[in-house]
């Protein structure tokens, strides 16, 4: 694989490590926290983190990730049959099925109907959004999570030429 191939594949895997550290950590601490906040305060404090969190800095390593992955698909691609090339192209899939769709189809929906409840409806549908959002939240970290190690090996055998 020539070297300028390895430099995008290198920052495809920390870009998505990043983000999938970061869902991770939404999915052990964060949420829990917010959880233990009498319903009120969870509520509002999600409704902040969801406005918060569209920031150039995360959109850009978010989006870029996802480029990333796109980037390396197509050169996996043009690379099959070796096991490098299949594995990179995994790797890329299961990130761009994992935090990208997986955001895209469910926790985004979810989190703008939570801008939308008002205080005397956060009982109701605090615990029902926690469920639903968590759920989700462990599918796109553990897709973000396996998609950043297949690339990270798929690195390897394709440096390795194998």
């Amino acid at each position: 694989m020539p070297e300028h191939l390895q430099y995008l594949v290198i920052a495809a895997i920390v870009s998505c490590g990043v983000i999938s550290g970061l869902l991770f950590a939404f999915s052990i601490v964060v949420m829990r926290a917010l959880q233990q906040l009498p319903t009120a305060a969870g509520v509002l404090a999600m409704q902040r983190i969801n406005v918060l969190i569209i920031n150039p800095l995360f959109l850009a390593t978010f989006l870029g990730s996802s480029a990333l992955c796109l980037g390396v698909a197509v050169i996996a691609v043009r690379g099959i049959p070796s096991t490098g090339a299949l594995l990179l192209l995994a790797g890329a899939v299961a990130y761009l099925l994992g935090p990208l769709a997986t955001t895209v189809v469910f926790n985004v929906p979810l989190n703008n109907r939570l801008a939308k409840v008002v205080p005397h409806e956060a009982e109701a549908e605090w615990p029902k959004y926690v469920s639903a959002w968590l759920r989700w939240n462990h599918v796109r970290t553990a897709l973000g999570v396996t998609g950043t190690a297949l690339l990270a090996v798929g690195l390897t055998y394709a440096v390795s030429g194998h």
